[in-house]
């Protein structure tokens, strides 16, 4: 549907290029109606609502141009506000100008008059300098004798009056430089000739210093004697520090100040105190120990000079200090910081283990408790726990692990030298001696008993206990340690000792008497040990596994080499067994083993229980497995029902006569195993071949390491066993094998006989 709207010209509107923006806007409106227009009026119906929407569009434009209207008119009377005041203020600027120019012009016609009138100034500040001068001539002209005066008064100890001439001299050079500075007259050549006027103050200044600082010095011994002097001296520098506060106060900028100020005498006091300490206490070294051997007595005496000193401070110098010296505490610490430098410095010395033990008792425990710092006389005005610890923490484990090490090192070279000497004693023609129970002995159980005693208990531990319990477990650990060490070189030389007899028998004649000496030696420590800490109330060390090791494997060593200095004279007879002799015993072939058994075993008896006991029972043991051995060693085989039969009975004949021995010897029955002899003995004897398989079961079952290489070799002894029985008798015993009980003692185990020949050898005779 084409339709046009006509609407009405504003007459308000700008001529076409007055507003351009204007226009511009207007024609954006005029099309943005028109659209707006077009898409609601598309349609007849709408039509309809035309007059609706011009009525009310017509009321909102007049609104909007109210509106504007309004603000216009506020934004213009804010102008005609503005312009208002603006001429008011010219108005102002131009009589203010006016009165300006009237005064330039009444400056301009009197300025002969200011110039008359600044020389009339500058004569009136020559006249204020003149008469400054004038009053201070008489004091200037006094200054040789303000000098001469004080130097007297110095030397007769009146400080006081002294001190006064003094602060008078420096007041008047600091009045005089304070004057040229203001007026700015402190040229470098001025300054040279007041210092030069001045020189002889400060001569006098370092005098009067001096003798302060050496008062100061003998402060502990002056309190007692001269108090007024020492208070005198406080005085003085009090007032030093007050007259340096004003001056520091007075100085503007601050870097100017008088020559020699600020004094800080009252920092110089506490500074003349440490040095005197340290050069009283720790300068001057004793003869006791110029050669570098700390002694207790040097720390004795320190402790009482020192503790005599704070008495001093607490009953007389408190009183003549001021209270915000806080003089006591001040001591204290300085007596402190003192001491642990000192100590610092002795811990540069070679010290030995005597020295750093009394140096750790006395820093760790003297030093804190009441016989020093924390005297009842002393508290509660000294904080030994805000002083802290004199060594810190680092330096006392250094002096611990030092002492260790010097106290290892004394224990390491003793015990060295006492094996040695025990050594050279084995080699002695001579017999050991024995103690009151007939017990072979050298010296090393006293010496191991000193072990126990003094480096265990008395010397070390305890004195160790003394120091801190960390000292004690280190030592504790220490000496079990080089127990263990002086163990071990034991054994050394329990083999060497055995090398040495076997290549030359002639130079230890005496070798199975000092082996059992060893052997008691080795009791005596295990008692030491066993008994270590007993009736004591320290809490006994936790003994490592590794040093009873070490004692069970001496112990062994010499059993082993005494039973194999027997076993070498029974090889010999062994290797005759079995024989027909023997058989026959026309060679006396048991008594003589008996015989060397029982020349042996009675040395056993001179060794403490349990030691002999088990000797004997593991000479028994060897005799057991020698004369088994001996009879599987296949050097005969019975031929004859005859010989089986002999075999058996000789066979209990020495199962009976070993157990009778070895009764007499002191062993009990029960704790014998010949039995197994008597048992194999009865396989010798069997004359039903048919049960002799269920006799090796039983035998087998009784004895369960005996293998099957034993059963051949003692079948192949019977002499009239077929192949066919002995392979059944090896066929049930691999069908029924055995096992070990826990608690077995083995018989057959370490027992080796030869191996069985091939069954395709032609023999030894053929084979050669």
């Amino acid at each position: 549907m084409g339709m046009s709207v006509k609407e009405e010209e504003d007459p308000a509107s700008p001529k076409d290029g007055e507003w351009p923006e204007a226009a511009k806007a207007e024609q954006l409106a005029r099309g943005a109606a028109l659209k707006w227009a077009s898409g609601v009026f598309c349609r007849a119906g709408k039509l309809e609502g035309l007059a609706q929407y011009w009525v009310r569009e017509t009321q909102r434009n007049s609104s909007i141009q109210s509106r504007i209207k309004s603000t216009l008119q506020s934004y213009l009377d804010g102008v005609s506000m503005g312009l208002e005041q603006l001429r008011s203020a010219i108005t102002d600027l131009q009589r203010v100008q006016k009165e300006l120019g009237s005064i330039q012009q009444d400056l301009a016609s009197n300025a002969i008059s200011f110039q008359n009138l600044q020389r009339i100034q500058e004569v009136m500040v020559e006249h204020a300098q003149l008469g400054s001068v004038v009053q201070r001539l008489p004091k200037l002209f006094s200054v040789p004798q303000l000098f001469s005066e004080s130097l007297d008064l110095l030397r007769s100890d009146h400080l006081l009056e002294a001190h006064a001439r003094l602060m008078e001299l420096e007041s008047l050079q600091s009045d005089i430089l304070f004057q040229l500075r203001n007026r700015n007259l402190l040229s470098p050549e001025h300054l040279a000739s007041v210092q030069s006027y001045f020189g002889g103050l400060l001569e006098l200044n370092d005098a009067l210093a001096q003798h302060l600082w050496h008062i100061v010095g003998h402060g502990t011994k002056l309190v007692s004697e001269d108090p007024a002097l020492f208070v005198s001296a406080l005085r003085i520098i009090e007032r030093e520090e007050g007259i340096d506060a004003a001056l520091l106060q007075r100085a503007r900028p601050p870097d100017f100040l008088p020559p020699g100020r600020p004094k800080c005498w009252r920092q110089k006091f506490f500074q003349v105190i440490q040095d005197s300490i340290v050069a009283a206490h720790f300068k001057a070294v004793p003869g006791s120990i110029q050669d570098h051997h700390l002694t207790r007595e040097y720390l004795a005496s320190l402790q009482s000079s020192i503790r005599t000193e704070l008495h001093i401070v607490k009953d007389l110098m408190v009183q003549c200090c001021p209270p915000h010296y806080n003089i006591f505490m001040t001591f204290a610490t300085m007596y402190h910081q003192s001491l642990a430098n000192h100590l610092h410095h002795l811990l540069t010395w070679d010290l030995d283990k005597q020295e750093i033990f009394a140096l750790l008792h006395w820093t760790l425990h003297v030093y804190p408790s009441s016989e020093m710092m924390a005297h009842p006389d002393l508290l509660p005005e000294v904080d030994t726990s805000a002083l802290g610890p004199l060594l810190p923490l680092d330096k006392i484990e250094y002096l611990e692990d030092t002492y260790l090490e010097k106290v290892q090192a004394s224990i390491s070279e003793w015990m060295q030298k006492t094996l040695a000497l025990e050594f050279k004693e084995w080699f002695s023609k001579e017999e050991p001696e024995s103690d009151y129970q007939g017990c072979f002995q050298t010296s090393l159980p006293n010496i191991i008993m000193k072990v126990r005693t003094c480096l265990m208990l008395d010397e070390n531990i305890q004195i160790a206990s003394l120091i801190s319990d960390t000292l004690r477990e280190k030592m504790c650990n220490m000496t079990l340690g080089e127990l263990e060490t002086f163990l071990g070189s034991l054994y050394e030389d329990l083999v060497e000792f055995a090398t040495e007899h076997q290549q030359e028998p002639k130079a230890s004649k005496c070798y199975t008497q000092y082996l059992l000496s060893a052997l008691n030696n080795c009791l005596a420590l295990s008692a030491s040990l066993s008994a270590l800490y007993s009736g004591s109330s320290l809490e006994p060390p936790k003994v490592p596994p590794s040093l009873d090791l070490a004692l069970e494997k001496v112990q062994k060593k010499a059993c082993r080499l005494l039973l194999k200095e027997m076993l070498e004279e029974l090889k010999p007879l062994f290797k005759q067994l079995p024989s027909h002799q023997w058989l026959s015993d026309e060679s006396q072939l048991m008594s003589s083993i008996c015989a060397v058994i029982e020349k042996h075993a009675k040395y056993f008896c001179r060794t403490r229980e349990p030691t002999s006991t088990h000797l004997l029972s593991e000479t028994e043991h060897l005799i057991r497995s020698q004369y088994l051995r001996a009879l599987l060693q296949k050097r005969m085989v019975c031929q004859r029902m005859e010989e089986r039969r002999q075999m058996a009975s000789r066979m209990l004949q020495d199962a009976s006569q070993f157990k009778e021995l070895f009764c007499n010897l002191g062993l009990e029955e029960d704790k014998q195993t010949f039995k197994v002899i008597a048992d194999l003995q009865e396989l010798i004897s069997l004359k039903d071949h048919s049960i002799l398989i269920l006799e090796v079961l039983g035998f087998v079952t009784k004895y369960p390491d005996v293998s099957d290489d034993h059963i051949s070799m003692l079948l192949d002894l019977r002499g009239d066993i077929s192949k066919e029985i002995h392979k059944n008798v090896l066929e049930v015993m691999a069908q029924n094998p055995q096992v070990l009980p826990e608690n077995y003692e083995p018989i057959f185990s370490n027992i080796l006989v030869p191996a069985p020949e091939p069954p395709f050898c032609l023999g030894k005779s053929k084979c050669a």
